[in-house]
């Protein structure tokens, strides 16, 4: 009798001894499986940045090359210079232009100025008009003149390429003697200050990312991470269903799998921390994981009642009254940079842009004039 209770017992114990063991490792596995499937982590990540296309706003041979590829360059730096001989002989040609103008206008001036003064008796009134119509044609030839002269002056500056961000030369073919032409970008700078991260996670781990969660970046082939915040997510992705027809109707596949793989949202991650040792490359992998907002146990097996519909008993916040919809509308640290516009020139009186054009010609008629006492 007592043999058969100690077999019993041992019965017993190697029955509950197995039982923990496949507990534990249903639990493990159930853990593992939820930290794989529902957890907000992909491995389909990259490193990107906005590139500046450097094109020159005036054609010409460069005669100048301040760079070298992947240096390293800061806005306003001079990348190469295009020959500036032409130009300089355009400001030379306005800026005689504008001294032609300047005496044409003076001397309009004059001679509206004296008619006006005299009166009906000595001129007739159409021809203190037609002198005054001459005069106001000559101020706008003085102003065509002044901004031809702004133009020139402008453009002769564009003969130095500058760059407009802070970031590194990439891939520079150009070699002095080559050819540039307006319009057409020949230098590519990678802004430093513009590096992001893409994510594309699947979407059934996309409703446990919120804009603004911390998020743990690590480099292939750098072990300490980057850490940055979620930006922005993209509220659209390609589908071959939304293609129209010829005649705009949808063009729906016929066929439909059992199997339906889950599509990938691209998210974007901005950076906020960067070890020193970490060089950032545009087009670098990347594995992200999004970290969870502190919840306990009820947040690691929500995914799974959630599949059999006893979520709200786990998650309050379902439970609760529903939150007001999050916008898009997150502000990074980027600034907008721009470009400084070239300033317009003041307006130059004719009578200083040329100086001692006729002298005399302003002094009233009389005895004590330059023609008192010509006969």
């Amino acid at each position: 009798m007592a043999r058969k209770r100690t077999i019993r017992a041992r019965r017993m114990r190697r029955i509950l001894a197995a039982s923990a063991i496949v507990a534990v490792a249903a639990a493990a596995a159930a853990v593992v499986w939820l930290a794989y499937e529902t957890r907000p982590w992909t491995r389909d990540g990259r490193v990107g940045a906005q590139v500046s296309s450097m094109a020159p706003q005036v054609s010409g041979q460069i005669v100048e090359l301040r760079i070298t590829d992947n240096q390293f360059v800061r806005k306003g730096d001079v990348l190469y210079v295009i020959d500036p001989f032409d130009y300089r002989v355009a400001v030379d040609r306005a800026g005689a232009t504008l001294q032609i103008r300047a005496a044409d206008l003076e001397v309009k001036r004059v001679q509206a100025a004296r008619r006006e003064a005299l009166t009906t008796v000595s001129v007739s009134i159409e021809d203190k008009q037609r002198f005054a119509g001459l005069a106001r044609q000559a101020e706008a030839s003085y102003a065509l003149a002044e901004a031809d002269l702004a133009q020139a002056k402008v453009d002769l500056g564009r003969t130095q390429v500058r760059s407009a961000v802070d970031g590194y030369v990439t891939n520079l073919l150009l070699r002095v003697g080559d050819f540039a032409t307006t319009g057409v970008s020949n230098v590519s700078v990678v802004d430093a200050e513009s590096y992001w991260v893409d994510g594309y996670f699947e979407e059934t781990k996309m409703s446990r990312i919120r804009l603004g969660d911390a998020a743990d970046i690590r480099l292939m082939g750098y072990a300490r991470p980057l850490r940055g915040r979620v930006d922005s997510i993209t509220r659209g992705i390609s589908t071959m269903n939304a293609t129209p027809s010829t005649q705009g109707l949808p063009g729906v596949d016929p066929v439909y799998t059992w199997v339906r793989l889950a599509q990938r949202v691209p998210v974007r991650i901005r950076i906020d921390d960067v070890p020193a040792e970490v060089p950032l490359v545009a087009g670098m992998t990347a594995t992200i994981a999004i970290e969870d907002r502190p919840g306990g146990l009820g947040d690691l097996v929500a995914p799974l009642l959630d599949r059999i519909g006893l979520a709200a008993w786990t998650d309050p916040r379902r439970r609760a009254e529903p939150a007001p919809q999050e916008t898009t509308d997150v502000r990074g640290a980027a600034t907008t940079a721009r470009i400084p516009a070239p300033a317009p020139p003041g307006t130059v009186p004719a009578d200083r842009a040329a100086p001692g054009i006729a002298p005399g010609m302003t002094s009233p008629p009389g005895p004590d004039g330059p023609a008192g006492g010509r006969r």
